[in-house]
């Protein structure tokens, strides 16, 4: 059980698709195995609600986040007196070609507490797989969010936006981060290569938990196929949280000790040894 300065979590493993229904009944099983456990907060990889066999149907089933899709989430979350980290919800856009890739916070009384729209968008062409180019349909975010919780102070990002160190720097220097939010739908290729890589160095560099919803597995589509791995990860490095097979559905459970932080962050003060932005403006070469 979680001690008196923990608090526990869980992140859920899906293989999401392109039938809204058929994922709600797989949240709804997993949410009732988190909060039979205890758990405060349950977070789910991007694109949960929704995988399109086409970029064109993630567009047409967009909604606003006050419509019958996300209002469904909000009475789980109500139901089960949990918090739900839901990331990347096709959210409606402001024209008829493009939605929000939105990362959902909503408290264990079913409300909306905090979105976060994805800044860094996924045009890649990956060595020996498909080209992807997310802009095409999505449009970019440009505001970074944290939110105080029972879970400390969360600050959700989305998939690709794993890849640029300095978000996570702005989230725990700039707005005190303790725990980093990553849900994903990562590809295969490049998340045998860098997925858990990049996750412990966040971790490491930023001194907070990271929860990673790399968790969308296994094939979707006949064009789309995800890698899972779940992780959740603690200030040191450490992978604490994981499910042992990821294909598999299922949630991984870990507790979030606020003493480790703060005797990480006590043992080795970055915070005071980072140099700020004008001193590397003036540095000389």
């Amino acid at each position: 059980m979680a001690g008196a300065h923990s608090v526990r979590v869980a992140v859920a493993q899906m293989t999401s698709i392109n039938d809204l229904a058929t994922n709600f009944a797989t949240c709804s099983r997993l949410v009732k195995e988190a909060a039979s456990a205890g758990t405060k907060l349950l977070c789910f990889p991007e694109n949960f609600s929704y995988v399109g066999d086409k970029d064109a149907d993630n567009i047409k089933i967009a909604e606003p986040l006050d419509g019958p899709i996300m209002q469904g989430y909000c009475s789980l979350a109500r139901e089960s007196s949990m918090w739900l980290s839901l990331g990347g919800f096709q959210e409606k856009g402001s024209d008829d070609a493009h939605l929000c890739n939105t990362h959902v916070l909503l408290d264990d009384a079913g409300n909306i507490r905090s979105t976060y729209r994805k800044i860094h968008l996924f045009d890649v062409d990956i060595p020996g797989a498909r080209s992807y180019k997310e802009s095409s349909f999505t449009k970019a975010g440009k505001d970074i969010v944290e939110i105080d919780s029972p879970v400390g102070r969360l600050d959700p990002t989305v998939c690709y936006d794993l890849r640029f160190p300095e978000l996570y720097q702005q989230l725990r220097f700039q707005h005190e981060a303790q725990v980093l939010l990553v849900p994903s739908a990562f590809s295969k290729v490049t998340s045998q290569a860098h997925w858990e890589i990049l996750l412990r160095a966040r971790a490491i560099e930023t001194q907070c938990f990271v929860i990673a919803a790399a968790a969308q597995a296994g094939k979707h589509n006949d064009k789309t196929e995800s890698y899972g791995d779940l992780l959740i990860i603690d200030p040191w490095g450490t992978v604490v949280g994981r499910l042992p097979d990821r294909l598999s559905t299922g949630i991984a459970i870990a507790d979030i000790d606020f003493s480790l932080i703060d005797s990480v962050r006590a043992k080795m003060p970055i915070a005071k040894h980072r140099k700020p932005i004008d001193f590397w403006k003036s540095a000389s070469l």
